[in-house]
């Protein structure tokens, strides 16, 4: 591990288990270079990190210091409702819509690469092209996601837990067959308008909650109906808002108070600017009350309708007996590529260059 991701982690971990508490100054870049014998630019690497996931702020010419509050429940006390939500709502009226740069050429993946994958697959596969899809996906397509999930992102899922599906609105309609219409599904506002379409679509009934600077803000969680929570924690559409490490904590704290159900959106996570790849309410999620989803159509082409959820272990047996006599819509043919393109290393090196671009604007 490179030296600036361990003091990351090892000032994280110390963050997280309140040896730095909320408001405490962490030490100076010099003295952390110091103490671990590396340079300054390396310890502000660290920092960096810290302060993109939300974990610290900086004060100019005083330091950096803990924002993160671990112990934020999703009730606390009036006194803290009456200023956050006062703080928030100045916020939120403020949020403003991001452009779309992903119409940027920069972003595409190369089409040579992927005529290439295709041409492969068609000559050294023909048997296995051939064969129908079981519901959830061939099982090499499975295998691909859940070791590129393993190595890139440090998410830790069996091949078994892992859905293929026609998009994200596929996924979202196999969500509502296996949990049912009789609870309420909260979702994000200002926020991509088709999720509330699809939900509502299959007889849902949904909620919004309003988005603050960093997440749905507090007091809207506390006031909630929802037993199930939509969120897209990195960049939510329209908005650009991201979730710091302090709100996905309180997200999964919502959850473990009331027997709640968190779908994580992570609609183009992968094309972060940050050194490291962004941390995943599902990978912290120790009760298994998250369903993680993601798609391909922003990494690889809007024209590839393929997507994928993880589900957690508690919830698998639910799924695979309410969804198990539909066909996986995706072809074949197309998960066998994409299959490929996991393991050659030729999607992680689309990624990486798309990344350092980002940094290097």
């Amino acid at each position: 591990m490179k030296k600036y991701l361990s003091i990351y982690e090892s000032l994280k971990k110390e963050i997280t288990e309140g040896v730095y508490k909320t408001g405490s100054k962490l030490p100076s870049k010099r003295t952390l270079a110091d103490q671990w014998g590396v340079s300054i630019i390396t310890v502000e690497h660290a920092y960096e990190l810290l302060l993109d996931e939300g974990y610290i702020e900086s004060v100019e010419k005083s330091g950096y210091f803990v924002v993160y509050e671990a112990g934020d429940t999703f009730y606390g006390n009036q006194n803290t409702v009456n200023k956050e939500t006062e703080i928030n709502d100045e916020t939120s009226s403020g949020l403003k819509l991001y452009n779309d740069s992903f119409k940027d050429e920069s972003y595409y993946f190369s089409f040579d690469v992927y005529a290439k994958t295709v041409r492969h697959v068609l000559s050294t596969m023909p048997d296995d092209i051939m064969q129908k899809s079981p519901t959830f996906g061939i099982m090499k397509l499975r295998n691909s996601i859940s070791e590129y999930l393993l190595r890139s992102r440090h998410i830790h899922v069996s091949p078994k837990q892992i859905m293929i599906g026609a998009g994200a609105e596929y996924l979202y309609a196999m969500i509502v067959r296996t949990l049912g219409t009789d609870v309420i599904y909260g979702i994000e506002t200002p926020g991509y308008s088709r999720i509330k379409e699809v939900y509502e679509s299959d007889g849902v009934t949904t909620e919004t909650l309003k988005l603050g600077k960093d997440g749905i803000e507090s007091s809207e969680l506390r006031k909630s109906k929802a037993g199930i929570l939509h969120i897209t924690p990195y960049r939510s559409f329209p908005t650009g808002v991201s979730a710091s490490a302090g709100k996905k904590n309180e997200y999964l704290q919502w959850a473990n108070e009331i027997g709640g159900i968190i779908i994580e959106d992570d609609f183009e996570s992968e094309f972060t600017p940050s050194r490291k790849a962004v941390d995943t309410i599902f990978s912290m999620d120790k009760k298994g009350c998250v369903i993680y989803v993601n798609t391909f159509t922003r990494t690889i082409s809007p024209s590839l309708r393929m997507a994928y959820m993880l589900l957690p272990l508690n919830l698998l047996e639910k799924f695979e007996e309410k969804t198990s006599f539909y066909s996986c819509p995706v072809p074949t043919l197309e998960q066998l590529v994409v299959s490929n393109l996991l393991d050659s290393g030729e999607f992680e090196r689309h990624i990486n260059r798309v990344r350092r671009n980002l940094r290097k604007r």
